[in-house]
């Protein structure tokens, strides 16, 4: 339990309690108070007098009540006097922090819940039963975002991103590792993948006006079991680093979207360098130009389109059928014919995979 939120709490009450007033744990010392000198004392007699009953006690001028109703009471409150006004203002804080401290508790237990799920650290069998203790709603439709800080920080701008989320029993923010923070949120029924991606937007529009750091966003698919968050988690890690290799330029990349490079990212390299010997029998990929590259790649977002590429490279229709011929001689593909382009095409991907040497799951 936080100290700092007892004391928050004592704090605002102080005014509307003319008196000293405070929290002591159970090991006699005050860890909240509305006098600040006082924190750290120990009450020994207090502990002692308190350890035998539930009822409002009175010691050294003080009236002391616990918090909450256990068999082992973890915290008590104590209240400046001995007459009847201390003994009420005793219960009006201890049912206070009471329920502040019951919240807090089950708010802590629900996100180290969610954490366990998404890092396999939880039975399936057990995550019915303790979604049931916590009242989670398991058939809730949810998501899993990963982001991940590329410059490295003092802190991560945790605190910046859960206030983002303010409805803190559905949606959580929890940092899994030195530069990740995940975001399990909760979605309306009708939430499409497009709004999803909205919000990852959102986030990594925050970051960069707040912080000027380099921030990417894995999103995995949405799932509407809480069993299934794990995958969901994954699907986020997967897309980051899948994006890392094949959509470096993108700072927003979803599980839905990754298309071949998914498969790609998941072959064997012995399998992937075969695959690139078979395809480059007739002359090696390394003997293309960068010039070459940059033709390949604008014939392909142009969907092989002869006349649209020479516009967009500023170059006659004739001077790129002569590269387009240049690329068949030499590796005997020829990218006009719609089977030649798509084995290019997934050459590329796989060599672009091989050279980034990326962390496999």
């Amino acid at each position: 339990m936080s100290n700092r939120l007892f004391q928050g709490v004592i704090h605002q009450m102080h005014s509307a309690i003319d008196r000293v007033i405070g929290v002591i744990n159970d090991a006699g010392s005050v860890i909240a108070c509305s006098e600040l000198s006082m924190i750290g004392e120990v009450r020994a007699q207090a502990k002692e007098e308190m350890a035998y009953t539930t009822d409002a006690t009175v010691v050294e001028g003080y009236t002391y009540q616990h918090i909450g109703n256990g068999a082992s009471p973890e915290f008590m409150v104590f209240v400046e006097g001995e007459d009847k006004s201390a003994e009420k203002y005793a219960a009006i804080l201890s049912i206070s922090l009471a329920n502040i401290k019951d919240f807090y508790d089950e708010k802590s237990d629900k996100s180290s819940f969610i954490k366990n799920i998404i890092m396999d650290n939880i039975l399936p069998s057990d995550i019915y039963a303790k979604s049931k203790e916590l009242h989670f709603d398991g058939n809730e439709s949810r998501v899993v975002l990963l982001a991940r800080f590329y410059t490295r920080g003092d802190v991560l701008p945790f605190d910046v991103i859960q206030n983002m989320f303010p409805d803190k029993s559905k949606d959580f923010v929890i940092s899994t590792a030195e530069q990740d923070i995940v975001i399990v949120k909760s979605l309306e029924p009708d939430t499409t993948s497009q709004d999803v991606e909205q919000l990852a937007q959102n986030i990594c529009d925050t970051i960069s006006s707040e912080f000027y750091c380099k921030v990417g966003i894995g999103i995995g698919t949405i799932v509407e079991n809480i069993k299934d968050l794990a995958r969901s988690y994954k699907e986020a890690q997967i897309a980051i680093e899948v994006g890392k290799v094949f959509e470096s330029e993108k700072e927003i990349i979803s599980y839905e979207n990754l298309g071949i490079g998914r498969l790609i990212y998941q072959l064997p390299t012995t399998l992937c360098e075969m695959f690139l010997t078979e395809v480059f029998k007739h002359g090696s990929l390394e003997t293309l130009d960068k010039e070459t590259l940059q033709t390949i790649q604008v014939f392909f977002d142009n969907n092989l389109n002869v006349s649209e590429t020479s516009r967009k490279l500023f170059v006659h229709r004739n001077t790129l059928v002569y590269r387009l011929e240049k690329i068949r001689k030499i590796t005997g593909l020829d990218l006009r014919e719609f089977d030649h382009a798509i084995t290019f095409k997934v050459a590329l991907m796989v060599k672009r995979y091989l050279t980034s040497k990326p962390i496999k799951f």
